[in-house]
């Protein structure tokens, strides 16, 4: 069992080169996709302007000035990821960074208790079974102290040469330009990773409360980490959470935006984990994401086709292949409006929850 795991975490890892390994056809073909556009950055009151022009009354999901004077209301969204009861606190105080530590929580329906670790608290149905069940390799790699380590020391700057992702910087200000019309919500960054952007929504201010949510207990702890190594970190706004993108600890239509940064070729159902995004966001809410894919020249590759189709029957992990199946996935799933940015594999998505 053990060789095997290895062999799956090697092959997965083989993935993420692999365009570098057709640069001669990437130099050739690069012009097939469409140039990155990436926006200036942009102030808040700019964007809700622009907002505020581009959508009346009805349409908007909530107004963001009137949110931004809202207290943290974290705990009032949360459901039990069992049956999606409400889940009341035992003590009154706000849910963030600095209160999780032994902060408790019982479903009213079924009534499931949770009790927060230092760093995060545990919302997947299998919380408090000292076993948790195990997910594909493309998800248990990341549950690794070494992967979690490494994740924002190494690995996700490779992102950017390998694949053309732009950078945390640059990719921000994509994502905050999708998100103009609900800034001043709450934002879940789903399968965040170590909380990079995480940790970027919460400093910048643009939202009333953000959930950094992954399934890998050590990103999580390492995104503690990263915290308490900063100076004046607005701890009140964040609060991390553990739960399957497949099963979201959240009520239905209670979640202004969904971020997912790098994640989507990683979860073991997509169409599963959208249509729990589309559930949780308010009408109007908005899900962006990034991931790469393989289409464009490469799909007229043939064996590289067989090659990534043998990874992911190995590894347990899904690729998205093309544009196409993106938009499909999230129309499937009931959000509309759908855009789409490119650059050489990396790609960033926006869809919005129907009002």
């Amino acid at each position: 069992m053990a060789a095997n795991s290895m062999v799956a975490k090697h092959l997965y890892a083989f993935l993420l080169p692999l365009p570098t390994r057709f640069c001669f056809l990437r130099r050739c073909f690069f012009n097939f996709n469409s140039t990155l556009s990436i926006s200036p950055p942009t102030s808040l009151s700019a964007l809700r302007a622009s907002s505020a022009a581009s959508m009346d009354a009805t349409t908007r999901p909530s107004d963001p000035v009137m949110i931004d004077k809202e207290v943290n209301n974290i705990k009032n969204i949360l459901a039990c990821s069992i049956c999606y009861g409400p889940l009341t606190a035992a003590a009154g105080s706000a849910l963030s960074v600095e209160s999780t530590n032994g902060y408790q929580l019982e479903c009213r329906t079924c009534k499931k208790s949770i009790t927060g670790s230092e760093s995060h608290l545990d919302l997947t149905i299998a919380s408090g079974i000292n076993n948790s069940e195990s997910m594909p390799a493309a998800t248990e790699i990341f549950r690794t102290r070494l992967v979690s380590f490494l994740y924002e020391r190494g690995w996700r700057q490779s992102f950017s040469v390998l694949l053309g992702f732009p950078g945390p910087e640059k990719e921000f200000e994509l994502i905050k330009n999708f998100l103009a019309p609900v800034l001043g919500g709450n934002i879940i960054d789903a399968s965040c990773g170590s909380g990079m952007f995480s940790r970027i929504f919460a400093k910048s201010g643009l939202f009333s409360s953000v959930v950094a949510l992954d399934y890998s207990e050590n990103m999580l702890k390492q995104c503690y980490e990263f915290i308490k190594q900063e100076e004046n970190f607005p701890k009140e706004r964040l609060v991390l959470i553990r739960a399957d993108i497949a099963r979201l600890p959240f009520a239905s239509s209670s979640v202004d935006a969904v971020h997912a940064g790098a994640a989507l070729h990683c979860w073991p159902s997509p169409s599963s984990a959208v249509a729990e995004i589309s559930r949780i966001l308010r009408p109007g809410g908005v899900f962006v994401a990034s991931t790469f894919i393989t289409d464009g020249p490469f799909s007229f590759i043939p064996f590289l086709g067989i090659q990534v189709e043998s990874i992911q029957q190995i590894t347990g992990g899904h690729i998205v292949l093309s544009e196409r199946e993106l938009e499909e996935l999230c129309t499937a799933c009931g959000l509309v409006d759908f855009k789409c940015l490119r650059n050489r594999r990396f790609v960033m998505l926006s869809a919005t929850k129907r009002s």
